[in-house]
């Protein structure tokens, strides 16, 4: 029988991302922002992620998991950073 640490299948397979809502990029680990899953900086947790996000000068965001292997998204929570509100036009 195989065991598998799920912390270590998580990092490998999903990843923890902070997506702005609004211009739907990814938070990099250089704190930039880009359009590019790929580029976005994977957290070890959601609580992390999301702490993190509270901080950042932008409006709405999401926490999401990515899973690489099938290009798929789960959004898992969601809030607003810093930025100022916006109204809708």
């Amino acid at each position: 029988m195989l065991v598998v640490q799920g912390n270590v299948l998580a990092s490998r397979l999903m990843n923890i991302l902070i997506e702005d809502a609004e211009t739907l990029e990814y938070f990099t680990s250089d704190n930039k922002w880009t359009k590019k899953v790929s580029e976005g900086k994977s957290f070890g947790a959601t609580e992390v992620a999301f702490d993190v996000a509270k901080k950042e000068p932008i409006g709405k965001f999401n926490i999401v998991f990515y899973i690489s292997q099938t290009e798929q998204f789960i959004n898992m929570d969601h809030g607003r950073g810093k930025g100022p509100v916006t109204s809708p036009a």
